[in-house]
């Protein structure tokens, strides 16, 4: 691994992913101390914004530490124990920005339905384009390694279409907190513990595109 690898590559990743998980943490727990006005759970809110946009058919059920999804196989939104029992901002902003995904799968948003397109290629790639390249470089062999770039650039462009996938579900979560009489500071705080959140999502596509970049260049060269 060579010292230009390193520090173009390596060492930014590294900044970025430690740098947005420290500022998500740091928020989720400021926001997980503050109560919520309402008194509701995450649980009963997630199912009050379901009610309130009529989207049928949606079960909403408690996970394990850390599981906040929505599974449109199953047409589930999943909330951890901190989400589903509690009664905090970030409780409400988390139910919400998982049942806006919900929304997503139930109107067809095609951002969503270009995402879910992608994910069984996007499963084989992210774990094949590694051993592909490497395998390539030592057999030198350049049609491998040009496989091995189109794949992890199938990875890059999943990250990329998630980005909006994020952005728009967090926008409905908002406009249900609005729209339902939540408190501006309480909407200020969702929003910042959904902004945190979406952090993450644009360090890791980044990080990647960064990563695609490197290798292309050293296709070039």
């Amino acid at each position: 691994m060579s010292l230009e690898y390193i520090l173009l590559v390596i060492v930014p990743t590294l900044l970025l992913g430690m740098g947005a998980s420290a500022y998500v943490n740091s928020q989720l727990k400021k926001y997980a101390k503050v109560p919520i006005s309402t008194g509701m759970t995450g649980a009963e809110c997630a199912r009050g914004m379901l009610a309130y946009y009529n989207i049928q058919g949606v079960e909403v059920r408690p996970g394990g530490p850390g599981q906040d999804f929505f599974d449109p196989r199953t047409n589930t939104v999943t909330l951890s124990p901190e989400a589903y029992n509690g009664r905090s901002i970030t409780a409400t902003a988390t139910a919400c920005h998982e049942v806006g995904h919900a929304y997503q799968f139930a109107e067809d948003y095609k951002p969503m339905k270009i995402r879910g397109s992608l994910v069984p290629v996007v499963n084989m790639a992210s774990n094949a384009w590694i051993f592909i390249l490497m395998l390539g470089i030592f057999m030198n062999i350049i049609g491998l390694v040009d496989v091995a770039i189109v794949m992890y650039a199938i990875v890059v462009l999943f990250q990329l279409v998630t980005l909006p996938v994020e952005f728009n579900a967090s926008r409905r979560a908002m406009t249900y907190m609005a729209a339902t009489g939540l408190p501006q500071s309480e909407q200020t705080g969702s929003y910042n513990v959904l902004r945190a959140c979406a952090l993450t999502y644009v360090a890791a596509a980044l990080s990647s595109a960064l990563q695609l970049l490197w290798l292309l260049n050293q296709r070039n060269d």
